[in-house]
């Protein structure tokens, strides 16, 4: 186990009581074998997605059931291992989680069929909708927002057709999901890698007004005060600055 790998999990295991603690190492140990020879379209191991995703939901302060679900959420879907080997070793509560995360998978091609137009947007409200309905247990949802937010901050590998399919998906389904159950500053960063990918212009031209020192800022603020002033008064309005 490399160095990294064996950080991350110490911070995952902080603070946690001995019977916690076992869960997540046996849940540890499970992500790691099933996902072993694993590799995400960056070259990375499989494994660092999955504890990537663990880390936001530990961040969140989640439980341990929930942490262990987030190291086990993909193995159902994408190795040898069952739901009921699953159930069998960690009960029915992680189980649930597991198999609520990958019922969520099973929709997300959904919005590849959207059309464009007001259309798309009942239907991404219907899917919202549909996503908090089938979660049971809202850490369902929990974990599905934690996945999409390491997907997002890794989308630069993938090819530039599927980061803007993905990106919208995260725009119309994900981030709005994050607001509905007040995560904001999930909700932000989706909100902010979705932008980079669907108007790259738009988010270049606002990083770099965010660079600019507060001086530069204040300048352009008072320049657009005396425009709006000016308009105004030829307008025959009183404004106060």
């Amino acid at each position: 186990m490399d160095s990294q790998i064996q950080t991350l999990l110490e911070r995952l295991f902080q603070g946690l009581e001995k019977d916690h603690r076992r869960v997540l190492e046996i849940a540890a140990d499970w992500a790691i074998d099933s996902h072993e020879g694993q590799l995400r379209a960056s070259g990375d191991p499989y494994l660092h997605h999955v504890l990537a995703v663990a880390e936001i939901l530990n961040e969140l302060k989640l439980d341990y059931e929930t942490i262990a679900a987030a190291m086990l959420h993909d193995v159902v879907e994408d190795t040898d291992v069952t739901l009921e080997q699953v159930k069998e070793e960690f009960g029915p509560v992680i189980a649930r989680l597991v198999d609520g995360v990958t019922r969520m998978e099973r929709i997300g091609e959904f919005q590849e069929k959207t059309h464009a137009g007001s259309r798309e947007h009942v239907q991404a409200e219907s899917l919202r909708k549909l996503l908090l309905a089938m979660a049971e247990d809202v850490r369902v949802v929990l974990i599905k927002l934690a996945d999409r937010l390491h997907n997002m901050r890794t989308l630069q590998y993938l090819d530039p057709e599927r980061q803007r399919r993905i990106a919208q998906e995260t725009r119309d389904i994900y981030a709005p999901l994050a607001n509905r159950l007040g995560i904001w500053q999930v909700k932000w960063e989706l909100e902010d890698l979705s932008l980079r990918y669907l108007e790259p212009e738009a988010f270049q031209q606002i990083a770099r007004q965010l660079a600019e020192t507060r001086s530069e800022r204040e300048r352009y603020i008072h320049k657009v005060i005396e425009i709006l002033g000016a308009e105004l008064k030829m307008a025959g309005i009183q404004a106060i600055a």
